[in-house]
């Protein structure tokens, strides 16, 4: 009798079955919601993705509603496999089930075993990003032989509203959703507390959805993908972006097809490579550097903390208070949060991780709100991201330096500054953007920890006036936790 697969919640692609006949177990443990505070909308897309992927394979699916996972698994009395979960916590509870099958990784293109050996091999430095990038390049051949001719395109598509591009092919909610918004409604009632604002659903919940996604991202946005991916806008939240964080990481799409269909544009001639390699860049650069990354350091790597950053997270910023925020950036970027439960990796770098950054609130619960937060959060994710790369607090190995901006970097890239209280060139004062003195304190606090920082150390000194220094430090010690 062949194993029932068990479909975690970040499985649900058809890329993670072996057959059409194949049995498969669901699970729905309401613990996973208990346990920590997780966006409204994130916890109806999870709930709304399982409970689709059970209608889709009819009696081949068996779909058990629990307290915990044990309770769940202890219900089914037959043979269960499951493909490798994607944190250590699932991991270690998956191996004390007895008799549960552990299958190797899917929906990832490079082998843990091979990322170990071109991890392992003899190098100088660190582990980056662009050295993997090219390596996985070359080991699965992406992005080779000649490009089509591109047509010149204008500077802006034929979005309606001033958008960059076409709104992307709405999600229709059915009764499914009506189901899974009235068990959330109830459990609110009993206790359980989420975050952020409820809404219809945006994200796509099925393989279909994101699917039809992903053709109107290549065909409409990824022609405009490099240009706008730094670009922030109070306008425009999507710009050019996918938006298929969560349709990746909840398995609905496989990451190969999504890489071909945007390497099929390039060769066609309907992208150019600067166009398509950044975000094939983002799926076979970052996205497998972070899970091999996650995988490969200890667990330890959580409690990093190189800069020594001890502040809580304030109440309205864990509470998503973005009306409580006079800062057009931080007030625009964390209201997105709060109404979407997304924002895209620049707002997420230099506007939330950047002011976290600047004020020593603690890496690892920065995470923790990044995972609750998100529609796309998870474990393999946002350690890496937010406590490596965002918070530096892994002594560079993430990245080469910290994302420590200061408003006038903002106001280059962004829309924000034109209509906010603030100025983002001005240091001290009543218009003193929060961003610029915070940097200059940030630079000050850290100048110790920060001494093999060349681009920063050429930011102090051009600081080293101590009355000036004093005095940021003690306005932004005077600002405090409070929103900005």
């Amino acid at each position: 009798m062949s194993s029932r697969r068990w479909l975690l919640a970040d499985q649900l692609g058809p890329h993670f079955l072996d057959d059409e006949e194949q049995p498969v177990l669901l699970v729905e443990a309401r613990e996973v919601f208990r346990r920590r505070p997780m966006h409204r909308q994130k916890a109806h897309l999870v709930l709304s993705a399982l409970r689709h992927r059970a209608a889709e394979l009819g009696d081949r699916a068996l779909l058990v509603r629990a307290g915990t996972f044990r309770e769940a698994l202890a219900r089914v009395d037959e043979p269960v496999e499951v493909c490798h979960p994607p944190s250590r916590a699932g991991l270690a509870f998956a191996r004390s089930v007895p008799g549960l099958t552990i299958l190797p990784p899917r929906g990832f293109l490079t082998s843990r075993d091979a990322f170990t050996a071109w991890a392992d091999a003899p190098r100088r430095g660190s582990l980056r990003v662009g050295d993997f990038y090219r390596w996985a390049r070359r080991e699965h051949g992406v992005l080779e032989g000649p490009p089509g001719r591109v047509p010149r395109r204008p500077r802006r598509s034929d979005g309606a509203d001033g958008a960059v591009a076409p709104a992307p092919p709405p999600i229709v909610e059915d009764e499914i959703d009506a189901q899974v918004r009235a068990e959330l409604d109830r459990w609110e009632r009993e206790g359980m507390r989420f975050v952020g604002r409820d809404a219809p659903r945006r994200y796509p919940a099925t393989h279909a959805e994101a699917d039809a996604r992903l053709r109107h991202f290549v065909r409409h946005r990824l022609p405009d993908h490099g240009r706008y991916q730094e670009v922030m806008s109070s306008a425009d939240p999507l710009l050019a972006h996918s938006v298929l964080s969560s349709s990746f990481n909840l398995g609905l799409l496989d990451p190969a097809v999504a890489l071909r269909a945007a390497e099929d544009a390039w060769r066609d001639g309907t992208a150019s490579l600067s166009a398509v390699e950044p975000f094939i860049r983002g799926l076979l650069g970052w996205r497998e550097f972070l899970w091999q990354l996650y995988w490969y350091f200890e667990p330890e790597f959580r409690g990093a903390n190189w800069l020594a950053a001890t502040e809580p997270l304030p109440d309205w910023f864990v509470g998503l208070n973005a009306d409580a925020v006079e800062a057009r950036c931080l007030a625009d970027v964390l209201g997105g949060v709060r109404d979407r439960a997304w924002a895209h990796h620049a707002q997420r770098l230099l506007v939330l991780g950047n002011y976290a950054l600047q004020r020593g609130w603690r890496p690892a619960e920065l995470a923790q709100w990044f995972k609750g937060c998100f529609v796309d959060g998870a474990d393999w994710v946002m350690n890496a991201t937010v406590i490596g790369m965002s918070q530096y607090a892994d002594l560079g190995r993430i990245d080469t330096r910290p994302y420590a901006v200061d408003g006038r970097y903002i106001d280059e890239l962004s829309d924000y500054c034109g209509g906010c209280r603030y100025q983002p060139d001005v240091v001290l004062g009543d218009l003193a953007c929060p961003y610029t003195g915070g940097f200059d304190a940030f630079l000050h606090r850290n100048q110790v920890r920060l001494a093999g920082d060349l681009r920063l150390v050429a930011e102090l000194a051009e600081r080293d006036d101590p009355q000036l220094r004093e005095a940021v430090l003690a306005q932004e010690e005077k600002r405090g936790s409070g929103p900005p």
